[in-house]
């Protein structure tokens, strides 16, 4: 079954840049089971929404690429807690999709 989740993360849209090019950079393009990402800054950070294979992909993705790359961008100092809320896709049409910025 498809997992998705919206993320409003209260850091700077910079931090959300670093993090980005660090998981790029460590996944080498291959992100198993990732059918939608976006990020877009907001008045109080940047918020994120993914779309998954599953929810099972998406937590094995975290603990292996995104958790390690945010630990060390944020050299030991507490990470603010971001809001998440999951849902379950419907509808979801990606013509053309693999651009990657």
């Amino acid at each position: 079954m498809t997992y998705g989740f919206v993320m409003d993360v209260p850091a700077p849209i910079e931090l959300y840049d670093a993090l980005h090019a660090e998981i790029g950079r460590r996944s080498e393009g291959r992100d198993d089971g990732l059918l939608l990402h976006l990020g877009r800054a907001t008045d109080d950070g940047f918020q994120v929404l993914e779309i998954w294979e599953s929810k099972e992909h998406c937590d094995r993705y975290d603990a292996e690429v995104v958790a390690p790359a945010l630990a060390e961008l944020a050299d030991g100092q507490p990470a603010a807690q971001p809001a998440k809320q999951e849902f379950e896709p419907r509808g979801l049409v990606i013509p053309g999709a693999a651009v990657r910025v």
